[in-house]
């Protein structure tokens, strides 16, 4: 029985979202620019999936820019905004920032004249507001901060974020990585005076290549990409229709905001609870399960006594899958950069691996999958200590 605990990295896509994708590429195959009739229903596709984004985080349609994914979303927010400022500026990123964030932030300081500063983190993982406090000032121009962080689900206080913002930096606009929280975590765009939100369908068991931004009205940004002028000219190319009504399907299917997060933070208690009651070594990286901020569907955990691929892969082997952190880092042989700015001793961080769950996931597969991982580690600590 093979059981799929990496969804942070990404999730098997709904049976509806394959249907959707199917279905649109067979039957609605059109351009949706062209102006005879069939293209009407690829116009009308796009439209409908553009109601659904903007529903799900309380935006307007017209804000809603469909991409390649939470990468090309990120950059667009970024690069796009920095390339309509004067040089000069500052743009704040926290230390929990995924790289499609951290280096666009670095980038478009190099290409456009500005500085780049990087916001501390608590050792929980949270974004330090004393050390942000100190950092706004009239220079900043955009801060960026993520969602929920894809290493160690802290769920990140953009309240308390936007309300720093407006008392000392009213000037800098807000950029949210919304690629680990959208639809797993509360966020409204109608409620926070955040002005740009990423996301990814294929972190919501939707397909890859296909994202979103979502760009408050009157918010200014530059394209990246130039063509044909599609999407009001922030980003031009024949849209994926058929990628894009997969991603509604996504929406669609996903359950309600509660839903989620109860059956998530069950899954979680399970493990946390299998892990306690066998006595073994560990420690929780990031905010405490029962934290408000701490996100239901990322557990983070480090085995003193095991590294984390070995742990990894003595896992593979038993078709129980889980990660190492950041996906798109961990074939680098690079320690978490997270990690450290979190101060983690280099062990600490040797040996954390990252459980993150689905809907799809059950309650017996997450104890099935601690059992095996106390199993694992044992046995491992064992060998290691000889």
């Amino acid at each position: 029985m093979a059981i799929y605990l990496d969804n942070a990295a990404t999730t098997r896509p709904f049976d509806e979202t394959v249907s959707a994708v199917a279905s649109c590429m067979r039957e609605c195959y059109w351009n949706p620019s062209a102006l005879y009739a069939p293209a009407m229903k690829a116009e009308q596709e796009l439209s409908l999936a553009r109601q659904a984004v903007a529903g799900s985080v309380g935006a307007m349609e017209r804000d809603v820019l469909f991409t390649s994914g939470g990468t090309e979303s990120n950059n667009l927010a970024i690069m796009g905004y920095m390339a309509v400022q004067r040089p000069g500026g500052v743009i704040l990123f926290s230390g929990a920032e995924h790289p499609a964030v951290k280096n666009a932030c670095l980038e478009a300081a190099a290409l456009y004249g500005h500085t780049t500063e990087e916001i501390p983190l608590t050792q929980d993982g949270a974004v330090d507001m004393e050390g942000l406090e100190a950092l706004l000032d009239e220079r900043v121009r955009l801060i960026c901060v993520m969602q929920v962080c894809n290493e160690t689900g802290v769920a990140m206080s953009l309240e308390k974020l936007v309300r720093l913002r407006d008392r000392l930096a009213p000037q800098a606009a807000i950029h949210v990585d919304g690629v680990q929280g959208y639809l797993r975590h509360p966020f409204s765009m109608a409620k926070l005076a955040v002005q740009s939100y990423a996301i990814s369908a294929h972190k919501v068991h939707g397909p890859r290549g296909v994202g979103a931004l979502v760009v408050r009205s009157g918010h200014r940004i530059r394209p990246l990409v130039v063509g044909g002028g599609q999407q009001g000219n922030l980003r031009s190319g024949t849209e994926n229709t058929p990628g894009i009504a997969g991603l509604r399907a996504a929406i669609q299917r996903y359950p309600s905001l509660d839903e989620c997060a109860a059956h998530m933070k069950v899954l979680k208690e399970i493990v946390l609870a299998e892990l306690a009651a066998s006595g073994i070594d560990h420690r929780v990286i990031g905010k405490p399960p029962e934290d408000m901020e701490s996100a239901g569907h990322i557990l983070a955990v480090s085995f003193p006594l095991v590294r984390a691929e070995t742990l990894v892969h003595a896992l593979e082997a038993e078709e129980i899958y889980i990660g190492t952190g950041a996906a798109c880092s961990s074939k680098k042989g690079k320690r978490s950069q997270v990690l450290m700015a979190m101060k983690m001793p280099p062990e600490v961080i040797d040996s954390t691996v990252r459980i993150s769950f689905s809907m799809e996931n059950t309650p017996d597969e997450a104890a099935y999958a601690a059992k095996r991982i106390v199993e694992q580690t044992t046995q491992l600590g064992k060998i290691r200590r000889r």
